[in-house]
């Protein structure tokens, strides 16, 4: 029986990956330079430190470049380019859905958890979720299943008992890993990675009810 449901954020909730992706592509064009995506999406859904893009910047121009300058690029354009951003599609749907089946709505991010935070009160979503797990929380992020297992943990549940929103191929092996129910919903910067096990793929959650989905997994025993 599903007793709970538990969000990524990043890609999932708010599309900040595709905004991020395109505020470094324009950053790295102005040099004469590109991020390819099959590079940019193998971070995906893990620790920022994994890839430093101001580094693999300077090895393709062959130079060095003012580091505090590029990022305050990033963090204004990428300002711009988030500011009107809503939640992705069938989000709002869901947290409401989840509300009226009596599921406990669950969150976990390896983002830190200001970012999450904050995003998710500028959406005006945050009330819903009775637990909220990121990177401050734990010594190993995805694909490392820490955060999955700490969140279910949170809301009273076994794994079993919940199923997982995520994007990235890292977070569907973390969600896999701590025993959830994974359902998939890739974007334009993680559609491209091969993700190796999970439950469901969607290209939107507003492709299925979350009763309709709850059903299915329910039925599977």
């Amino acid at each position: 029986m599903i007793k709970a449901i538990v969000f990524d954020f990043d890609g999932i909730i708010l599309d900040t990956e595709s905004c991020e992706y395109n505020v470094l592509q324009k950053i790295y064009k102005e040099h004469g330079a590109e991020l390819p995506l099959e590079v940019w999406g193998e971070c995906i859904g893990t620790h920022s430190d994994f890839f430093d893009a101001h580094e693999y910047l300077e090895k393709q121009i062959g130079k060095k470049l003012d580091r505090d300058i590029i990022k305050q690029q990033r963090v204004d354009i990428f300002q711009e380019l988030i500011k009107d951003k809503g939640p992705m599609p069938g989000v709002v749907e869901y947290l409401e859905a989840a509300q009226h089946l009596g599921l406990k709505i669950g969150l976990a991010s390896s983002s830190s958890y200001n970012w999450v935070s904050n995003h998710l009160k500028n959406l005006g979503i945050f009330d819903y979720f009775e637990c909220i797990k990121t990177s401050d929380d734990v010594e190993k992020v995805k694909p490392d299943p820490a955060l999955f297992s700490e969140a279910v943990k949170c809301l009273d549940v076994k794994p079993e008992e919940a199923v997982a929103f995520e994007d990235s191929a890292n977070g569907a092996k973390a969600a896999k890993k701590a025993g959830l129910h994974t359902v998939i919903i890739p974007n334009m910067v993680t559609s491209h990675l091969t993700f190796e096990e999970y439950d469901l793929r969607l290209e939107s959650l507003a492709e299925l009810k979350l009763n309709e989905m709850i059903d299915q997994f329910s039925n599977k025993g």
